[in-house]
């Protein structure tokens, strides 16, 4: 079932058992109410016949002296305010009938007045009531001179009037019901709509299309979640293309030494080199060669770097023994290209970062090393503790960066003029990011290019 009749369907259900819940609740509210306000009223009017019965019988005292009920006096039942009908009935249970006229009855928060006519002999009658309503009767009985008045009211007229109030109102609720749930469904669909959407952009995902992934234009959480599938299929489509310019980069890089190698050995094995030329011939596949073993080691380490756990030692590291390690490595070429290395770093004696420190070595060795390629004459090393991080800065006086460039810096087989693989500064990120630390690049403002390494202190 799809979901968003899984929504409608629990929301219906959910909605069909409230209202059945409420509408039962009303019901007995609705009824207790009715019974409440009948027994009101008939305690009003009981109060108000049993006074007028009272003065009914002082009065016939004075006009009849002597008479006598030596028969069961009736009174018949006779219809009072809003359905109520009453009997009297003498001490021996027999109804006494006449007819009681209501001239006036309204029953009220003021009172209900009631005048009645004499009571006359008629012929006993049996008759029984409940006040339980277990017959159909909601009954109020009060004592009077001539034997007992007795209100009934039928139970089915107040339930007339509870059902026919309750009818309007389940109609009400009826079409309440009708409109929630067409509410219901017009926010499921709204809701549904970007699900489904989303579900279209994965499946281009899915199929390897991450450049035809769109963006869907939605509020919420399931915002934030195409807002996260389209920035997930951006970066795919980056890492796709950087693959790719990667095995077509690397292909040039291997096919051109490989090419060098190949002329050279022909041509000495066919006598094109005579003399000299065939010891040049040899030092030049040498020369390839190690270049092509150059390339394949820093492949292969940048793929450790992105796919094995294991290669990483991280530990504490002394950073003044590492910025000392890479000054006398790299003071060869520094000789011999005539430049000046001047480091900053005396303040930071016993910082410690966390890290594997041959890893680390090696990229600020791959970070000088690409300054003494590009500087004039000095090249400047400084470390300091800056918002509670290490920071690292290698600079030069040389061109700087050209813009275009920068973007892809540290992309692998990215080289500048003069570069060497293009592959230094993608092993000098990756390290930097595998010690927990950041990598940038900038030009100077005076100059030269600006490479700042940032680590948090070791704990």
């Amino acid at each position: 079932m799809k979901l968003v009749h899984q929504i409608n369907l629990a929301f219906g259900i959910s909605l069909v058992l409230v209202l059945a819940i409420t509408g039962i609740v009303i019901h007995y509210v609705l009824l207790g109410h009715f019974i409440g306000t009948q027994k009101e009223d008939m305690r009003t009017v009981g109060e108000a016949l049993t006074a007028s019965f009272t003065k009914a019988t002082l009065q016939d005292d004075e006009m009849k002296t002597g008479t006598a009920f030596e028969r069961t006096a009736v009174v018949p039942v006779i219809p009072l305010v809003s359905g109520m009908s009453a009997v009297v009935t003498d001490d021996a249970g027999n109804i006494v009938t006449d007819t009681v006229t209501s001239t006036t009855a309204a029953v009220g928060a003021s009172s209900t007045a009631i005048s009645l006519q004499a009571v006359r002999l008629a012929q006993p009658m049996d008759i029984q009531f409940t006040t339980t309503g277990a017959t159909g009767y909601l009954v109020q009985r009060n004592p009077i001179p001539q034997g007992t008045l007795t209100l009934y009211t039928p139970m089915n007229k107040i339930k007339a009037i509870e059902q026919e109030l309750l009818g309007r109102l389940l109609i009400v609720f009826g079409a309440g019901v009708a409109l929630m749930f067409g509410l219901s469904l017009l926010i499921t669909n709204r809701l549904i709509k970007p699900l489904n959407r989303l579900r279209t952009e994965l499946r281009k995902v899915t199929e390897r299309r991450f450049s035809d992934v769109e963006l869907i234009e939605t509020g919420g959480e399931i915002g934030s979640v195409a807002q996260t599938v389209y920035d997930m299929a951006g970066e795919l489509n980056k890492f796709i293309q950087v693959q790719k310019h990667f095995f077509q980069n690397a292909s040039h890089e291997l096919k051109t030494p490989l090419m060098s190698i190949a002329g050279y050995a022909e041509g000495i094995r066919d006598g094109v080199f005579e003399g000299e030329g065939v010891r040049k011939g040899l030092d030049i596949i040498l020369s390839e060669s190690d270049r092509m073993k150059n390339i394949v080691t820093e492949m292969t380490l940048l793929a450790k770097l992105d796919s094995e756990e294991h290669i990483f030692r991280i530990d504490d590291v002394q950073l003044k023994d590492v910025l000392n390690e890479t000054s006398e490595r790299i003071n060869p070429l520094l000789v011999r290209k005539g430049l000046a290395l001047h480091m900053e770093h005396d303040a930071l004696i016993g910082l410690v970062v966390r890290g594997d420190r041959d890893k680390l070595l090696q990229a600020l060795l791959n970070i000088v090393s690409n300054a003494v390629r590009y500087a004039r004459r000095d090249i400047y090393l400084r470390a300091a503790l800056r918002d509670g991080k290490v920071e690292i800065t290698v600079s030069d006086d040389g061109d700087g960066i050209p813009d275009e460039l920068l973007p892809y810096l540290f992309h692998r087989f990215v080289k500048g003029k003069d570069g060497d693989s293009g592959l230094g500064l993608a092993i000098a990120r990756a390290i930097v990011e595998r010690c927990g630390g950041l990598i940038t690049a900038r030009n100077g403002s005076n100059g030269g290019a600006v490479f700042t390494l940032g680590f948090p202190p070791a704990g």
